[in-house]
């Protein structure tokens, strides 16, 4: 499993020489963490395919950056494989610096480019401009959140880490529903896939609380996630 990359702000150089006392260490302009103020601050939500991320999502109708839109296209170069085909589940078939690149630029911002994905297509399709300027929280959900916990920290822009939980065969079900009604794949693929996600995911779980996360079930998160709309919360 690839770490995340860590993805810098801009720097901005100064306009003035530089003197003797300050000298040229870039570390003498450093600011500790937490100092920075930003409009908007992003809670990462992750949770097994089918847990309920996007029924959450659209109960709190706060703006949302969908992280499976920043999937690599099918004809990547070295994507892992699983069962002869790529594998989905694996973080290395996604692009964690460009989702990271996105959230700070939104956080900063309030906008930024993010990629458009055809999942029956496993290519992406274009671009789309966000734009969440007055917004205190952005949701950005997807499988691969927990992966970039510890960057988004890095930047000062993270509010809270949530991956959902609930009972797995509750949550084999709904996302084979999903699956079928929106012909994401074969039929005989998704069962398969969805047999092995079932049995993986409290190890699931637990890598995603070790990355930073906190599991919840949907009501605790949606009751976590408001308390933080909050004037008290600022």
């Amino acid at each position: 499993m690839s770490d995340p990359q860590h993805v810098d702000g801009p720097v901005q150089a100064g306009t003035g020489p530089a003197t003797d006392d300050l000298g040229t260490d870039p570390a003498l302009f450093d600011l500790p963490p937490g100092s920075r103020e930003v409009p908007t601050r992003i809670v990462l939500l992750t949770g097994a395919s089918g847990s309920g991320k996007t029924s959450l999502t659209r109960r709190l109708g706060l703006p949302v950056v969908a992280l499976d839109d920043f999937y690599l296209d099918h004809d990547h170069p070295d994507l892992p494989q699983r069962f002869g085909i790529v594998d989905w589940d694996d973080p290395r078939s996604w692009d964690a610096a460009g989702a990271v690149a996105a959230l700070v630029d939104l956080a900063r911002t309030g906008h930024a480019d993010v990629p458009v994905y055809d999942i029956p297509t496993s290519r992406r399709t274009g671009t789309t401009r966000l734009d969440v300027t007055g917004s205190r929280v952005v949701l950005a959900e997807g499988i691969f959140a927990a992966e970039i916990v510890a960057a988004c920290r890095a930047q000062d822009v993270l509010a809270d880490a949530i991956c959902l939980r609930r009972p797995r065969l509750m949550t084999f079900w709904f996302r084979l529903l999903r699956d079928l009604a929106e012909m994401r794949k074969p039929p005989v693929t998704l069962l398969r896939r969805g047999w092995a996600l079932l049995r993986a995911e409290p190890a699931l779980v637990r890598h995603w609380e070790s990355l930073g996360c906190r599991a919840l079930t949907p009501t605790q998160a949606e009751k976590e996630i408001r308390a933080l709309l909050r004037p008290s919360a600022a």
